[in-house]
């Protein structure tokens, strides 16, 4: 989402909640409750380039965020508890979940001292690979070697290809054009474009990706938590869109099965990785059924029903921007209040060098 959109889509939030909006929709369109989706917990960054920062939150907002959700009267409940409210008759008060995707270093070194204080609990979504040092974290790649260089060579679709990136703009401009282009590339293709890229400007992926992720031993403690619930996020954080359908069954079930070995009890919830719109199919949501997951959540906005009126296995998350600190526009989505989709970007117009 370009600066632009986001100023917009957060103008549009808080006249909802000062119009009143919020109230109305959530006495018609509230739901059972909402599930939000968080990635990173991380004090903040110094930097103009942090294109990431969407997906981090301060552990100060962490903290704020749960206070609020207290004191707004939502139930903070297990992604269990909240299964089980999407298909029970409605209820008069409305309940909060926390998820957490990625499973990053930082939800044991910042996330979690704070949840633990509060005593609430929360679901950690882990892609396998990562915890066993194998997983390839490109995003992180990607952010380390355009943030470094001024100038930027990599091959796509078998053309050498050169970029001047002086400022922050030009950075981000390349940032959002070469996020597009991996995100839609199958793996064996993602893993030799990264790499590449990595090489090329010396920053080594394999240690970035083991630092950034926690360990077994890290999801052992959490998992030693009753507050904890630990899911899946397949095995290697592939887009499942990019996959056969064979290939998607396999990273489905296989990051179900290495959970439940490590840990010696069932995995009964999974996120789809990414989960917007573009990374999962229909033919996904059959898999993770088939698979034995009671749910899989995705990370397309919206609110929980009751009654069965939420596909358990497509379940609706609010994915918190992190470039975001109002809580006025977290509790205006909570209540149900949906807005205009954003234009879609329009390419980039990138300097070759």
């Amino acid at each position: 989402m370009s600066s632009d959109n986001m100023w917009l889509r957060s103008a549009r939030l808080e006249l909802a909640y000062f119009s009143g909006r919020t109230l109305l929709a959530s006495r018609v369109a509230g739901g059972a409750g909402a599930i939000l989706r968080f990635e990173r917990v991380q004090p903040r960054r110094k930097g103009a380039f942090q294109p990431l920062k969407r997906s981090e939150i301060t552990p100060i907002f962490l903290d704020k965020v749960i206070r609020a959700l207290k004191r707004w009267g939502y139930d903070i409940v297990s992604l269990d508890e909240a299964c089980a409210r999407a298909v029970r008759l409605a209820e008069h008060g409305r309940f909060a979940c926390l998820t957490f995707d990625g499973a990053s270093k930082d939800l044991i070194t910042h996330a979690y001292p704070v949840l633990a204080r509060h005593g609430v609990p929360f679901t950690v979504y882990v892609p396998s690979a990562f915890p066993d040092g194998l997983g390839e974290a490109w995003w992180l790649g990607l952010e380390a070697v355009i943030a470094r260089e001024a100038r930027i060579s990599l091959v796509i679709d078998h053309r050498e290809q050169r970029f001047s990136v002086f400022t922050p703009a030009e950075k981000y401009e390349l940032f959002a054009y070469l996020w597009g282009w991996l995100r839609k590339l199958p793996p064996a293709e993602l893993s030799v474009a990264i790499r590449d890229l990595c090489s090329r400007h010396s920053i080594d992926l394999a240690a970035l990706s083991r630092q950034s992720a926690m360990d077994w031993t890290d999801i052992a403690r959490l998992a030693a938590d009753p507050n904890v619930t630990i899911g899946s996020a397949t095995v290697h954080h592939h887009v499942l869109a990019n996959l056969r359908d064979a290939d998607a069954q396999r990273e489905i079930a296989m990051g179900k099965a290495v959970l439940e070995t490590a840990l010696r009890r069932p995995v009964r919830h999974m996120a789809y990785p990414f989960g917007d719109r573009d990374s999962f199919r229909r033919n996904d949501v059959a898999l993770a059924e088939q698979a034995g997951f009671v749910s899989a959540a995705s990370a397309m906005s919206g609110v929980v029903r009751s009654e069965g009126r939420s596909h358990l296995h497509m379940l609706p998350r609010i994915a918190w921007d992190g470039r975001s600190r109002s809580l006025r526009a977290l509790k205006v989505l909570m209540a149900g209040v949906t807005l205009p989709r954003e234009k879609a970007a329009q390419p980039p117009t990138l300097d070759l060098g």
